[in-house]
C-alpha cells in the first residue's frame, strides 16, 4: 500500500506523482479559491524540483476557478505570509513540503492574514474538494496572473524594523557567520538579511537548486557539515534552516549544535528582556521555555502542536512572543508565523554585546535531556490506544489536548499522530537522558501493545 495524501487543516501533501498529482492538485486549488473572499491569491514556492511543476497545476486550478493569481516565486514560508499581508491579497498558497523527503510536495494555504487556516475553514476547503460539485468558471471570468518579486524586501524590512533589533549594535559586533541553506530559498533570504545585520557571512548550500544534500529537518545528527564549515571559518555561529525557512537551528562556534529547542528559548529571553508579556509555545516544546518565562516574571500558556494553534492562542492572549519548539519563532511585531529569519536576527541581538558567546547563552539555560522519535501509524483506533498509554504512566498527570502527553515532575512524554507524516510522534523530556530513554520505551512498548 503507497502512502496516502495527508491532508489536514493547513492543507495537503503527497509524494509527487503518486497521490500528489496535477488533477489533485489543481482541484484542491479551485476548492480553496472558491472557500475565500474577494481578491487575488498569492501564491510562493520553495525550491523542490517538483515546485514549478506544482506551481503551474495551483495557477491553473486558481484560475479556472476564477481567481488572479500573483507569483512572487522561489520564496520563504514566511516571506510568502507578509506578502499576503502587504497585496492585501484574499489569501495564499504555499508550495513546499517542509521536511519531507524530495518526493513530496504540498499545498499550505493561507488566510487574507496571511495566517495558516483554522480547522473550521480547512475543513470547508476539503469538503469542497471531496464535494460532486462544479469548482469552476466560465472563458469570460478567468483569473488572470501576474509576477510580483518585492515578497523578500517587504520580509527583510519587517524582520529589520523589529523593535527588539538594534541594529547598530548587532553590526558594531560583525559577528561571524555560516549559513546552511538546505539548498533552498532560505539560502538566499538569510544571507542577505545577516549582511544587512552587518555580518560577515560564509555560505553553505545556499544556491536553492533542490538538490539536498543532507536531511531536511535542521537536527544535531543531520548538521555535519555546518558543523565543519563552522569550525574552518571560524565564525561565530552557524545557522541551519529547513527548505521554507520557517525554522531556524543554530551552532556554537565550536561546531556543537545547540538543538532546535534552544532557538525559541534565546529568542522569547531577547523579546522579554525588551517587552514583558504572555507567551505561548506547544505542548510538545521544552521545559525550558518554563524557566525562561519564570524569570521574566511572565506565564507560559501551552497548545496543541500545529502553527495555527499557537497563533490563535497569541492572538488570544495577546502574547508578545510564541513558537514551537521545532525552531519556529513566532513574533507578531513582524507576522503571526514562525520566522527563521526572526530567529537568526533576535539571536545575532542576543549576541550583540562585547564578547558574549552562543554557549554562554545556552549554558545559562536549564540542561534537560530530549529525545524525539516516531513510529510508524498502525491502524488501530486512537481510543484503543490511548488507554494503554495511560495505564503505562499511572502516576502521570494526563492532557488529551492533542493526543496525549504524559507528565510528573520534570518530566513529561507526549504521544500524538502526525498530520504530515504516517506516523505517531512519540517526544520525552527529563533531566537525564537514561530517563528520558526511559520514557520513550515505555510509550512505544504501549503503542505496540508489548
Amino acid at each position: 500500500m503507497g502512502t496516502p495524501l495527508m491532508i489536514s487543516v493547513a492543507g495537503v501533501r503527497g509524494i509527487v506523482g503518486e497521490t500528489l498529482t496535477p488533477p489533485v492538485v489543481a482541484r484542491f486549488s479551485a476548492a480553496f479559491a472558491r472557500s475565500l473572499g474577494q481578491g487575488p491569491v498569492v501564491v510562493g514556492r520553495d525550491a523542490r524540483r517538483s515546485g514549478p511543476m506544482i506551481y503551474r497545476a495551483v495557477a491553473a486550478g486558481l484560475t479556472a476557478a476564477g481567481r488572479d493569481v500573483i507569483d512572487i516565486g522561489l520564496a520563504t514560508t514566511p516571506a510568502t505570509q507578509v506578502a499576503v499581508e502587504t497585496r492585501h491579497a484574499a489569501g495564499g498558497v504555499i508550495l513546499t513540503a517542509s521536511h519531507n523527503p524530495a518526493p513530496w510536495n504540498a499545498l499550505k494555504f493561507l488566510s487574507d492574514r496571511g495566517e495558516f487556516l483554522d480547522a473550521e475553514r480547512g475543513a470547508e476547503v476539503r469538503r469542497r474538494f471531496e464535494a460532486d460539485e462544479d469548482l469552476w468558471v466560465g472563458f469570460d471570468r478567468l483569473g488572470g496572473e501576474s509576477v510580483e518579486p518585492g515578497a523578500l524586501a517587504w520580509h527583510l524590512k519587517r524582520v529589520m524594523d523589529l523593535p527588539f533589533v538594534d541594529l547598530a549594535a548587532i553590526r558594531r559586533r560583525a559577528l561571524k557567520v555560516v549559513v546552511d541553506g538546505c539548498a533552498s530559498v532560505g539560502g538566499v533570504a538569510v544571507p542577505r538579511l545577516l549582511r544587512e545585520l552587518g555580518c560577515q557571512v560564509t555560505e553553505l548550500d545556499c544556491t536553492p537548486d533542490g538538490n539536498f544534500t543532507r536531511e531536511l529537518e535542521p537536527l544535531p545528527e543531520h548538521l555535519g557539515a555546518l558543523r565543519a564549515k563552522v569550525r574552518e571559518a571560524r565564525a561565530d555561529l552557524g545557522v541551519a534552516l529547513d527548505p521554507d525557512s520557517d525554522r531556524a537551528a543554530f551552532v556554537d562556534a565550536a561546531g556543537t549544535p545547540l538543538g532546535e529547542e534552544y532557538s525559541l528559548a534565546l529568542a522569547t529571553q531577547v523579546v522579554l528582556a525588551a517587552k514583558p508579556g504572555p507567551v505561548v509555545t506547544n505542548l510538545s516544546t521544552s521545559r525550558i521555555m518554563d524557566s525562561v518565562c519564570a524569570r521574566a516574571g511572565v506565564t507560559l500558556h501551552r497548545t496543541p502542536v500545529g502553527e495555527a494553534h499557537v497563533v490563535a492562542g497569541m492572538r488570544a492572549l495577546g502574547a508578545v512572543v510564541g513558537g514551537e519548539g521545532n525552531g519556529g519563532v513566532i513574533v507578531p511585531a513582524a507576522h503571526y508565523g514562525r520566522d527563521g529569519l526572526v530567529a537568526a536576527a533576535l539571536v545575532c541581538q542576543a549576541l550583540s554585546g562585547d564578547g558574549t558567546t552562543l554557549r554562554a547563552l545556552a549554558d545559562a539555560l536549564p540542561r534537560l535531556s530530549m529525545v524525539k522519535t516516531k513510529l510508524a501509524r498502525a491502524d488501530e483506533a486512537w481510543d484503543r490506544t490511548a488507554p494503554r498509554l495511560r495505564a503505562a504512566f499511572p502516576d502521570h498527570q494526563a492532557d488529551a489536548a492533542d493526543g496525549l502527553r504524559l507528565s510528573r515532575g520534570e518530566e513529561w512524554v507526549h504521544i500524538r499522530p502526525s498530520g504530515t507524516e504516517p506516523v505517531v510522534r512519540i517526544i520525552a523530556e527529563s533531566p537525564g537522558e537514561v530517563r528520558t530513554r526511559e520514557l520513550i520505551e515505555t510509550a512505544r512498548r504501549a503503542l505496540v501493545g508489548a
